[in-house]
Protein backbone atom coordinates (compact mmCIF):
# COMPACT_ATOMS: atom_id res chain seq x y z
CA UNK A 1 0.00 0.00 0.00
CA UNK A 2 1.23 3.75 -1.29
CA UNK A 3 1.29 6.42 0.58
CA UNK A 4 -1.09 8.63 -0.80
CA UNK A 5 -0.44 12.35 -0.74
CA UNK A 6 -3.00 14.73 1.52
CA UNK A 7 -4.89 17.82 0.70
CA UNK A 8 -2.36 20.18 2.20
CA UNK A 9 0.51 18.36 -0.14
CA UNK A 10 -1.47 18.49 -3.04
CA UNK A 11 -1.96 22.49 -2.72
CA UNK A 12 1.82 22.74 -2.08
CA UNK A 13 2.56 20.56 -5.17
CA UNK A 14 -0.50 22.33 -7.37
CA UNK A 15 0.98 26.07 -6.45
CA UNK A 16 4.50 24.51 -7.17
CA UNK A 17 4.09 23.77 -10.50
CA UNK A 18 2.54 26.89 -11.57
CA UNK A 19 4.88 28.95 -9.58
CA UNK A 20 7.92 27.22 -10.86
CA UNK A 21 6.66 27.10 -14.55
CA UNK A 22 6.75 31.50 -13.89
CA UNK A 23 10.06 31.29 -13.08
CA UNK A 24 11.11 28.15 -15.28
CA UNK A 25 9.99 31.07 -18.11
CA UNK A 26 11.34 34.01 -17.10
CA UNK A 27 14.68 31.94 -16.17
CA UNK A 28 14.84 30.84 -19.80
CA UNK A 29 13.78 33.76 -21.74
CA UNK A 30 16.43 35.76 -19.86
CA UNK A 31 18.35 32.53 -20.64
CA UNK A 32 17.80 32.30 -24.40
CA UNK A 33 18.79 35.91 -24.77
CA UNK A 34 22.19 36.06 -22.91
CA UNK A 35 25.16 36.02 -24.89
CA UNK A 36 27.24 33.15 -23.56
CA UNK A 37 30.40 32.33 -23.82
CA UNK A 38 32.19 29.28 -22.87
CA UNK A 39 36.00 28.46 -21.87
CA UNK A 40 36.92 24.78 -20.89
CA UNK A 41 33.55 23.12 -21.76
CA UNK A 42 34.93 20.36 -23.79
CA UNK A 43 36.24 18.95 -20.13
CA UNK A 44 32.39 18.85 -19.03
CA UNK A 45 32.06 17.04 -23.05
CA UNK A 46 34.68 14.73 -21.47
CA UNK A 47 32.82 13.63 -18.33
CA UNK A 48 29.66 13.38 -20.42
CA UNK A 49 30.65 10.44 -22.79
CA UNK A 50 29.41 7.19 -21.92
CA UNK A 51 30.49 5.21 -19.38
CA UNK A 52 32.63 8.80 -17.69
CA UNK A 53 30.65 10.59 -15.11
CA UNK A 54 31.39 13.70 -12.87
CA UNK A 55 30.29 16.00 -10.71
CA UNK A 56 29.90 19.68 -11.87
CA UNK A 57 30.31 22.62 -8.86
CA UNK A 58 29.15 26.13 -9.31
CA UNK A 59 28.31 28.52 -6.47
CA UNK A 60 24.13 29.26 -5.40
CA UNK A 61 24.00 32.36 -6.58
CA UNK A 62 25.04 31.84 -10.17
CA UNK A 63 22.81 29.25 -10.99
CA UNK A 64 20.27 30.99 -13.71
CA UNK A 65 23.20 31.25 -16.17
CA UNK A 66 23.97 27.05 -14.74
CA UNK A 67 20.60 25.99 -15.25
CA UNK A 68 20.68 27.22 -18.85
CA UNK A 69 23.94 25.52 -19.59
CA UNK A 70 23.47 22.31 -18.07
CA UNK A 71 19.85 21.52 -18.08
CA UNK A 72 19.63 20.58 -21.80
CA UNK A 73 22.48 18.04 -20.98
CA UNK A 74 20.34 16.08 -19.13
CA UNK A 75 22.59 16.08 -16.02
CA UNK A 76 21.01 14.93 -12.37
CA UNK A 77 20.62 17.18 -9.18
CA UNK A 78 19.82 17.20 -6.05
CA UNK A 79 16.52 18.83 -4.20
CA UNK A 80 15.36 18.92 -1.12
CA UNK A 81 12.29 17.24 0.56
CA UNK A 82 10.96 20.44 1.60
CA UNK A 83 8.10 22.70 0.05
CA UNK A 84 10.63 25.22 -1.52
CA UNK A 85 11.97 21.54 -2.98
CA UNK A 86 8.65 21.32 -4.97
CA UNK A 87 9.39 24.33 -6.71
CA UNK A 88 12.36 23.80 -7.31
CA UNK A 89 11.35 20.47 -8.65
CA UNK A 90 9.32 21.55 -10.76
CA UNK A 91 11.70 24.71 -12.41
CA UNK A 92 14.56 22.22 -12.83
CA UNK A 93 13.01 19.24 -14.47
CA UNK A 94 11.28 21.85 -17.13
CA UNK A 95 14.93 22.66 -18.06
CA UNK A 96 15.85 19.17 -18.45
CA UNK A 97 17.54 17.99 -14.81
CA UNK A 98 16.77 14.63 -13.53
CA UNK A 99 16.16 14.46 -9.97
CA UNK A 100 16.75 12.78 -6.62
CA UNK A 101 15.14 14.22 -3.94
CA UNK A 102 16.78 14.23 -0.07
CA UNK A 103 17.04 16.59 2.48
CA UNK A 104 19.38 16.86 5.70
CA UNK A 105 18.03 13.88 8.10
CA UNK A 106 15.26 12.82 5.45
CA UNK A 107 16.33 10.69 3.26
CA UNK A 108 19.52 12.77 2.32
CA UNK A 109 22.15 10.15 2.21
CA UNK A 110 20.48 7.65 0.48
CA UNK A 111 20.10 10.26 -2.20
CA UNK A 112 23.33 11.33 -1.93
CA UNK A 113 24.75 7.85 -2.51
CA UNK A 114 22.20 7.00 -5.29
CA UNK A 115 23.67 9.89 -7.25
CA UNK A 116 26.92 8.39 -6.72
CA UNK A 117 25.98 5.35 -8.21
CA UNK A 118 24.57 7.26 -11.37
CA UNK A 119 28.12 9.31 -11.86
CA UNK A 120 29.92 5.99 -10.94
CA UNK A 121 27.74 4.58 -14.14
CA UNK A 122 28.66 7.46 -16.37
CA UNK A 123 26.32 10.02 -15.51
CA UNK A 124 26.75 13.35 -14.24
CA UNK A 125 25.43 15.46 -11.09
CA UNK A 126 25.10 19.21 -11.39
CA UNK A 127 25.61 20.30 -7.63
CA UNK A 128 25.76 23.67 -6.03
CA UNK A 129 28.49 23.06 -2.85
CA UNK A 130 27.58 25.95 -0.82
CA UNK A 131 23.59 25.13 -1.06
CA UNK A 132 20.22 25.20 -0.27
CA UNK A 133 21.25 27.76 1.90
CA UNK A 134 25.37 28.68 2.76
CA UNK A 135 27.50 29.49 3.85
CA UNK A 136 28.25 31.20 0.74
CA UNK A 137 31.08 30.36 -0.86
CA UNK A 138 32.04 27.31 1.63
CA UNK A 139 31.92 23.50 -0.05
CA UNK A 140 30.35 21.75 1.97
CA UNK A 141 30.75 17.72 2.46
CA UNK A 142 28.20 17.18 -0.28
CA UNK A 143 30.14 17.20 -3.60
CA UNK A 144 33.16 15.74 -1.58
CA UNK A 145 30.95 12.96 -0.69
CA UNK A 146 29.55 12.39 -4.24
CA UNK A 147 33.22 12.39 -5.73
CA UNK A 148 34.76 9.96 -2.94
CA UNK A 149 32.15 7.93 -3.67
CA UNK A 150 31.76 7.88 -7.16
CA UNK A 151 35.69 8.13 -8.01
CA UNK A 152 34.89 10.40 -10.29
CA UNK A 153 35.94 13.93 -10.43
CA UNK A 154 34.90 17.55 -9.53
CA UNK A 155 34.83 19.97 -12.53
CA UNK A 156 34.78 23.96 -11.03
CA UNK A 157 32.52 25.89 -13.16
CA UNK A 158 32.33 29.93 -13.03
CA UNK A 159 29.79 31.88 -14.20
CA UNK A 160 29.56 35.67 -14.50
CA UNK A 161 27.11 38.17 -16.90
CA UNK A 162 27.21 42.02 -17.86
CA UNK A 163 24.84 43.70 -17.32
CA UNK A 164 23.31 41.92 -14.30
CA UNK A 165 21.26 43.00 -11.07
CA UNK A 166 22.36 41.22 -7.49
CA UNK A 167 19.73 40.05 -5.31
CA UNK A 168 19.80 40.44 -1.86
CA UNK A 169 19.66 37.38 -0.82
CA UNK A 170 22.12 35.42 1.47
CA UNK A 171 23.98 34.53 -1.70
CA UNK A 172 23.78 37.65 -3.85
CA UNK A 173 21.96 36.25 -6.15
CA UNK A 174 22.60 37.26 -10.22
CA UNK A 175 20.24 37.63 -12.69
CA UNK A 176 21.56 38.24 -15.68
CA UNK A 177 20.16 41.58 -17.92
CA UNK A 178 18.50 40.32 -21.24
CA UNK A 179 21.05 40.35 -24.13
CA UNK A 180 23.81 40.84 -21.47
CA UNK A 181 27.62 39.36 -22.18
CA UNK A 182 27.71 35.61 -20.28
CA UNK A 183 30.51 33.19 -19.62
CA UNK A 184 30.77 29.79 -18.44
CA UNK A 185 34.28 28.74 -17.25
CA UNK A 186 35.23 25.53 -16.41
CA UNK A 187 38.66 24.33 -14.75
CA UNK A 188 40.79 20.99 -13.97
CA UNK A 189 38.93 17.80 -12.94
CA UNK A 190 39.42 17.42 -9.19
CA UNK A 191 39.09 13.89 -7.88
CA UNK A 192 39.09 12.80 -3.91
CA UNK A 193 40.49 9.08 -3.90
CA UNK A 194 38.30 6.76 -1.82
CA UNK A 195 40.46 6.38 1.10
CA UNK A 196 40.83 9.88 2.02
CA UNK A 197 40.64 11.34 5.25
CA UNK A 198 38.79 13.64 7.01
CA UNK A 199 41.76 15.87 6.64
CA UNK A 200 42.67 15.56 3.53
CA UNK A 201 38.29 15.80 2.31
CA UNK A 202 38.43 19.62 4.09
CA UNK A 203 41.52 20.22 2.12
CA UNK A 204 40.11 18.92 -1.08
CA UNK A 205 36.78 21.35 -0.09
CA UNK A 206 38.99 24.39 -0.25
CA UNK A 207 40.54 23.60 -3.02
CA UNK A 208 37.13 23.09 -4.98
CA UNK A 209 36.22 26.51 -3.41
CA UNK A 210 39.59 28.14 -4.68
CA UNK A 211 38.66 26.48 -8.04
CA UNK A 212 35.33 27.49 -8.84
CA UNK A 213 36.61 31.34 -7.73
CA UNK A 214 39.02 31.10 -9.96
CA UNK A 215 37.04 30.29 -12.54
CA UNK A 216 34.53 32.62 -11.65
CA UNK A 217 37.05 35.45 -11.85
CA UNK A 218 38.43 34.25 -15.56
CA UNK A 219 33.87 34.92 -16.38
CA UNK A 220 34.34 38.17 -14.77
CA UNK A 221 37.15 39.17 -16.85
CA UNK A 222 35.90 37.70 -19.85
CA UNK A 223 32.72 39.52 -19.72
CA UNK A 224 33.91 43.14 -18.35
CA UNK A 225 33.05 42.78 -15.26
CA UNK A 226 34.30 43.99 -11.69
CA UNK A 227 35.62 41.28 -9.58
CA UNK A 228 32.63 39.49 -7.01
CA UNK A 229 34.81 36.85 -5.72
CA UNK A 230 33.86 34.31 -3.12
CA UNK A 231 35.70 33.18 -0.46
CA UNK A 232 35.68 30.04 1.03
CA UNK A 233 36.77 30.19 5.05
Amino acid sequence: MTDQPDASQLKVRRKAKVVGFVVWLVARCIGRTVRLKREGFERIEAISEPHQGGIVVSWHGRSLLGVNLLGPLHFWALVSLSNDGEMQTAILSRFGFRIKRGSTGRGGIRAALELARVAKEGDVVAFTPDGPRGPVGVVQPGAIFLAQQSGRPILPMGLSAKPRLFLKSWDSYMIPCPFARGAAVIGNPIFVTSDATTEEKDRVALLVADAINACQNRAEELVGASSRRQIAS
